[in-house]
């Protein structure tokens, strides 16, 4: 049974760029930190950690771009920020939820840099850090979410 209703297809604000997701995301965040916020024009950033043999991109080509050239990618056309590539030893992509073509079933389970959050920025996330905890904390927390966490709709 695939209670994640797979594949996911999504794509940019203009639809140059479209991805696809074909496994099911190990965790789903917001990131309160002051780079996150201002690269999102938001209180925070959304991101869906998806296993990165389970994401593609099906048209067009990401750029670079942000503060940290080497791992944020953007729309060229509409300089969506669209995911993030941690590394490749990371084995995982943090997709922008919003980037799903359905995306209104996501909810974060962690919120991260909440010593940095504005004071009125709430999740209803279950878990919550005021920097970004050692990776050996999210073990537990991939392991939850993937019992526990928001399915689509």
């Amino acid at each position: 049974m695939d209670d994640w209703k797979l594949p996911w297809d999504g794509g940019c604000r203009c639809g140059e760029v479209r991805i696809r997701v074909t496994k099911p995301p190990l965790l789903a965040m917001a990131c309160h930190c002051a780079g996150c916020q201002s690269m999102s024009a938001s209180a925070f950033s959304l991101s869906l950690a998806i296993p990165a043999d389970g994401f593609e991109i099906t048209a067009g080509a990401p750029v670079l771009g942000g503060l940290n050239r080497d791992v944020h990618y953007f729309c060229p056309s509409c300089m969506t920020w669209m995911f993030t590539r941690p590394g490749r030893a990371a084995g995982f992509v943090n997709l922008r939820p919003t980037m799903l073509d359905d995306h209104d079933w996501f909810e974060p389970h962690v919120e991260t840099c909440t010593d940095e959050k504005l004071p009125w920025a709430t999740t209803p996330a279950k878990h919550s850090f005021g920097g970004i905890p050692d990776l050996p904390v999210f073990e537990p927390l991939v392991a939850e979410y993937a019992v526990e966490g928001t399915r689509p709709v």
